[in-house]
């Protein structure tokens, strides 16, 4: 009997354009000394990535990808057929690599290969929605003399940083390296992950404050600034309501982060289908006779960041809900008459009030693999039996 292991050492998050590397152990696990030698016809890897969409919002054109029903109806069991019992469609396959052929262990004998390949930077992001689904998967086929292929599926989690598609901008050339006489200059590419990672701190960093004077028809409620509109996942989003100028009295206020699923109008079931809201984090407060109070949302590290693929495309924003009232209510300064009088104020008991609502976008950027690796409930390693 051999055991098949598989191991992603850096954990089971990467970047478009990455080079995702495993560690893959074959085992003979035999452990009786008169056993004849046990043998490994071939073994070869692949990633896949699978789109599956909900057919009553979402309707794909013709294409020539077939899907994974389609895919394991034209090989046998012997062939490796890496999509084969996955659902959806085939939207992304590397060409598969091949470990070795005619591999034979003695019993207690191991042998490990180390695999790796590119993630493509023109890959979609995983993404599990409510009307698409993006999903990916490392496929290892092994198969053993007069026996079927066994696979053995490991996930892992693929995250898109825009800009990325030409790495050349972002290293250095010999014209614009400083020269020295005196060393031996090196030239010296950055990695995916380092490039990645400078532009992430760039167009995520705090620039000038953003403010923004909240008003209706009968005036204005509320002043909010946000200190930036770019994030990374993992991050909060701060901002500051400042009610002290506002003329229209507000009794309460919530703030929800939101990301938005749009459907491509060719890809739309209906044509007057709206998008699809997913809500993550909601922050409510009384702010009656408040002057100032602020917001903190974190951003997920499990959540998606904004990308567009032919089919779906997610945007985020902060949808605000405020709560004012029609009527006029007594003023901080009748509050402080009272309380030097000895009195307490009352609220009343009820009170005529509308809601407005107002929607903010934002941009969502990833974090570093590393980051987002540790919450993730993906597996890092796998075995199976062949």
């Amino acid at each position: 009997m051999i055991e098949v292991s598989a191991r992603l050492p850096r954990g089971p998050v990467f970047l478009a354009g990455e080079t995702l590397r495993c560690e893959i152990v074959f085992t003979n696990i035999s452990r009786d000394n008169d056993l004849e030698v046990d043998t490994v016809a071939w073994s070869s890897v692949q990633l896949i990535c699978q789109c599956s969409v909900s057919e009553s919002r979402v309707q794909l054109p013709r294409t020539q990808i077939m899907s994974a029903e389609e895919a394991s109806s034209t090989g046998c069991d012997t062939s490796f057929v890496p999509n084969k019992g996955e659902r959806g469609l085939t939207v992304l396959c590397t060409k598969p690599k091949i470990l070795f052929c005619d591999l034979k262990l003695q019993p207690g004998e191991s042998r490990t290969f180390e695999y790796e390949d590119a993630i493509p930077t023109d890959a979609p992001p995983s993404f599990r929605g409510q009307a698409v689904k993006y999903s990916y998967k490392f496929i290892i086929g092994t198969q053993r003399p007069g026996s079927a292929t066994k696979l053995l599926r490991i996930p892992f989690r693929v995250m898109v940083m825009p800009g990325l598609n030409d790495l050349s901008v972002y290293n250095e050339t010999d014209e614009i390296r400083p020269s020295n006489p005196f060393l031996h200059n090196q030239g010296k590419e950055n990695s995916v992950l380092d490039i990645a990672l400078q532009v992430m701190a760039t167009v995520t960093a705090r620039k000038a404050p953003h403010s923004y004077n909240i008003t209706n028809v009968k005036g204005k409620v509320a002043k909010f600034m946000l200190f930036k509109q770019a994030f990374k996942l993992g991050e909060d989003i701060v901002g500051i309501f400042d009610f002290s100028e506002g003329t229209v009295p507000c009794v309460q206020f919530s703030v929800t982060l939101q990301s938005e699923e749009q459907i491509s109008e060719e890809c739309r079931r209906k044509p007057g289908q709206g998008s699809a809201i997913t809500s993550y984090v909601k922050q409510q407060e009384m702010c009656l006779h408040t002057v100032r109070t602020y917001i903190n949302l974190p951003i997920p590290l499990t959540a998606t960041p904004a990308f567009m693929t032919d089919i779906v495309c997610q945007r985020w924003r902060l949808h605000f809900e405020f709560v004012t009232s029609l009527s006029a209510i007594s003023s901080a300064q009748d509050l402080a008459a009272n309380a030097e009088q000895g009195g307490q104020w009352r609220g009343p008991a009820t009170l005529d009030v509308e809601t407005m609502v107002w929607d903010l976008p934002i941009k969502v950027f990833p974090t570093n693999p590393l980051h987002a690796s540790s919450v993730t409930l993906l597996k890092t390693d796998c075995t199976v039996l062949v």
